[in-house]
């Protein structure tokens, strides 16, 4: 014979809370930085580093019953996208000459790359946001100074939702197919026209 431990019926009761988040994206503000590291590196090649974001917002929706307080998902403010380039240059180039505005002119077509990268995904972002957010459900919390552990624990949820981490990798791979073809397209003829 099998008994069922007791269970509790204020987290049961707080399902009657539960809410269809609303989800709002944001790209975030991009800069872009140019330097020259002191070291040489590859006279043919520049480099660019992407800063990849991804902040979520969360805003609970707190309702107070009998034994304490159900803490729902109301809705998520996500901020995703690149946020900083950084853009490399061997010093040998001397900037504003010929050279140093071929390799520039590459690097940035590999940040309009990754620019298009988020415009491609945007509406798969979102749904994968939707998705994890709707897979939440409310916390049952006994006492009101547990209120922000809960909306952590739902921030963590979302983070760690299957859909959520395939769209990153999606995102990722996407950034490794269309670095490559940047490269792949460049036939090198404008730094040539510097360099002869």
């Amino acid at each position: 014979m099998f008994f069922l431990p007791f269970v509790s019926n204020a987290s049961d009761d707080c399902l009657a809370y539960k809410l269809h988040p609303n989800v709002n994206i944001i790209t975030p503000v991009w800069t872009k930085q140019v330097v020259q590291p002191l070291r040489e590196m590859d006279l043919l090649h520049g480099n660019v580093i992407a800063t990849m974001t991804d902040n979520y917002e969360i805003i609970a929706d707190i309702t107070q019953i009998e034994d304490g307080y159900c803490v729902s998902l109301k809705s998520v403010d996500a901020s995703v996208g690149y946020s900083d380039f950084l853009v490399q240059i061997d010093i040998r180039h001397i900037p504003d000459t010929c050279s140093y505005n071929a390799i520039l002119t590459h690097e940035d077509e590999h940040i309009r790359a990754y620019m298009s990268i988020m415009d491609e995904f945007n509406n798969d972002l979102k749904k994968s946001i939707q998705i994890a957010s709707d897979s939440i459900t409310p916390i049952f919390v006994r006492d009101a100074t547990d209120i922000d552990t809960a909306v952590d624990k739902m921030n963590q949820d979302l983070r760690s939702h299957p859909d959520l981490i395939l769209i990153m990798q999606k995102i990722k791979a996407a950034e490794e197919i269309r670095n490559r073809r940047v490269d792949i397209n460049d036939t090198g003829a404008a730094l040539k026209r510097c360099i002869l």
